[in-house]
């Protein structure tokens, strides 16, 4: 009953119109997908997220659609049955710009202390549904205000499935989208990921830094237009991470992380250590890239 009252409250919010960035209702949105429980991939809690997901994003994108398909893990011999989800604003535009996270969870809390519940999927607020919180009121925004180029709202399976050290069981779509390109090459990409914590502090993700660095220097001189603190102009890590398989094929997307974060796969990874105040830090930065571009 508690999900339940949660989606119609997100559903309730989504009839507003704010013209600005609404980091109340991204938080709502956040509280919605955990509400379901956990988002692990061949799950009843996964097919109900996803339909809410396709629901909220139809509400606002020209067109919205899913890409299925399977993936077998040999590590774990499991099929998956996984699912992006694709909203678009002005699918037949030439120029576009790719924005995702993932909106799967974790199947099991490997770090968290107690040793007796490691086997549980996380509800994942941070790791997952705060990125896919923000990604939907940016949706709002662009139905509200819209942009003259082509924007594809892309939402991952099976980011987070693998045990580590198992590395081709972790970006599972991501790399199937990247493989297949369902959508025309994007000028360039941002990602979304652990950044809905507070005290939210964002360098450079350093492979983005390396390979993608003028979109770097975009966003961050966004960030500062809008004031947004959480941005910092230093040196991160360099994460594995759902931007990986588009650097590969030469298309510049970089990663928003913050992977300083102590609830990181653990159950402790829930709402309350989330804020609105870091969503909409990151929500209005990355509103004011897409407001801001002008192809040539």
């Amino acid at each position: 009953m508690k999900h339940l009252l949660l989606i119609a409250a997100a559903v309730l919010i989504s009839a507003t119109h704010s013209q600005a960035f609404d980091a109340n209702r991204a938080m709502t949105l956040l509280k919605a997908q955990v509400a379901f429980g956990p988002r692990v991939p061949n799950s009843p809690e996964a097919d109900s997220c996803r339909e809410f997901l396709v629901r909220e994003l139809s509400f606002w994108c020209d067109t919205t659609w899913i890409q299925p398909f399977s993936y077998t893990s040999a590590d774990q011999g499991v099929t998956l049955k996984l699912y992006n989800i694709v909203g678009q604003f002005n699918p037949k535009a030439p120029d576009r710009v790719m924005l995702c996270g993932h909106w799967d969870s974790r199947p099991f809390a490997d770090r968290d202390p107690d040793s007796t519940k490691r086997h549980l999927g996380l509800p994942a607020a941070n790791d997952g549904a705060g990125s896919i919180a923000i990604l939907l009121e940016i949706a709002r925004q662009l139905h509200l205000k819209p942009v003259s180029f082509g924007v594809d709202i892309v939402l991952f399976d099976g980011e987070d499935f693998g045990r580590e050290g198992v590395s081709e069981d972790y970006l599972i779509g991501s790399k199937h989208f990247a493989n297949t390109q369902p959508i025309p090459r994007p000028r360039y990409g941002v990602l979304l990921d652990l950044i809905s914590e507070k005290d939210l502090r964002i360098p450079y993700e350093m492979h983005s830094y390396m390979y993608a660095r003028p979109i770097v220097e975009k966003v961050w001189a966004s960030a500062e237009k809008t004031k947004s603190m959480s941005f910092v102009r230093e040196p991160g890590q360099a994460v594995l991470d759902d931007h990986i398989p588009f650097l590969e094929k030469g298309i510049p997307v970089i990663d928003l992380i913050d992977f300083d974060y102590k609830y990181w796969h653990t159950l402790e990874d829930t709402p309350d250590k989330c804020s609105p105040y870091s969503m909409g830090e990151v929500g209005r930065t990355v509103l004011e890239v897409l407001t801001s571009e002008t192809f040539q």
